[in-house]
């Protein structure tokens, strides 16, 4: 009987060890559990919008790939969408309706300001992420137009972009440069598409775009007529640049759209922009996932990419997660 008592006493005793164990490491779960939700929390992130430009544009051409570069290295889907380009891209920025953007250094530096088109409405929270490539500024038109100078212009149909684009305010300071003004101008509302088809069948003159060359619009252009890219002379890009130091001296270089001859231009940068409160290990990803897959990059443009050239030129404050990222790589 008191054997049997004892074999009691012991069952119930190793089975009470067995609760307790089993007791504390459910407790122990629950407190690693609560750590990694505090620790990490952007993994409620579970999409990011990469907003880009028209789909003839290099913004479009390059969004998907870095959408792509992103996903993989964020683990969070990330899609390239069509837009209006820099301007209205900034606003989907400001808004919530996009995560990621594409724009112009000079369009950003006017948004985080509150300057021209952003009168008024600052994006005070604009951020970079860093710069990507020179987006040249082309005056686009054809052989058959007779337009040789910026002179030619005066009361020709001139596609200038959308009112606020990037492309818009391009236009406009080249025009000013140039001693003219809108006015002088039958001015068109076109986008890239939009411009070359006019071109196409005459219905405009001219078209300014701003794009990393070679861009698949005037590309298109090209194969059925013969393009003329209307030169910026060296006395006139240092006027522009003098007044508005975000432009560059650029030049086309022969063979683009068939040209027989390289072609003075300027340009501004391209840039990947977020808001400051996207979470550092993100902007760290989005940052590692372009910078440092420039060989997974295979559009033209693609050779400009490159961390050690990527805060040249930005104008406004880079994101803490980019920077970390950056300052890793030196």
């Amino acid at each position: 009987m008191k054997k049997n008592k004892l074999l009691f006493m012991t069952v119930l005793g190793l089975l009470l060890l067995v609760l307790a164990a089993c007791g504390g490491e459910e407790t122990s779960d629950t407190d690693s559990s609560t750590g990694d939700s505090s620790e990490g929390a952007t993994t409620d992130m579970d999409y990011l919008s990469l907003v880009t430009g028209g789909t003839q544009g290099t913004y479009y051409a390059l969004g998907g790939t870095f959408a792509d570069l992103i996903s993989d290295e964020t683990g969070i889907k990330t899609t390239a969408e069509v837009s209006q380009a820099s301007a209205a891209n900034a606003n989907a920025l400001k808004a919530g309706d996009a995560e990621i953007a594409f724009l112009q250094t000079d369009i950003a530096y006017y948004a985080k300001n509150g300057e021209l088109m952003f009168d008024g409405q600052a994006v005070e929270d604009l951020v970079a992420i860093g710069g990507l490539y020179p987006e040249t500024i082309h005056l686009v038109t054809t052989a058959k137009s007779g337009i040789k100078s910026f002179d030619d212009l005066k009361g020709k149909k001139v596609s200038v972009g959308a009112p606020g684009s990037g492309t818009y305010a391009n236009a406009e300071q080249l025009l000013e440069i140039h001693g003219l003004t809108m006015d002088d101008i039958e001015a068109q509302n076109l986008d890239f598409g939009e411009s070359t088809d006019g071109l196409t069948t005459g219905q405009i003159d001219a078209a300014f775009i701003t794009a990393g060359y070679p861009t698949a619009a005037v590309e298109a252009l090209g194969a059925t007529t013969d393009v003329v890219i209307v030169p910026v002379e060296a006395d006139k890009a240092e006027a522009l640049i003098e007044k508005y130091p975000y432009y560059a001296v650029d030049t086309i270089p022969a063979g683009t759209y068939g040209l027989e001859s390289e072609v003075p231009t300027v340009s501004v940068l391209a840039m990947i922009a977020v808001k400051s409160d996207l979470p550092d290990d993100v902007a760290y990803g989005i940052a590692k996932a372009i910078y440092g897959n420039t060989d997974k990059i295979s559009h033209a443009k693609g050779e400009f990419i490159k961390t050690e050239t990527a805060l040249d030129g930005i104008g406004i404050d880079v994101h803490p997660g980019a920077q970390k990222y950056f300052d890793e790589q030196q």
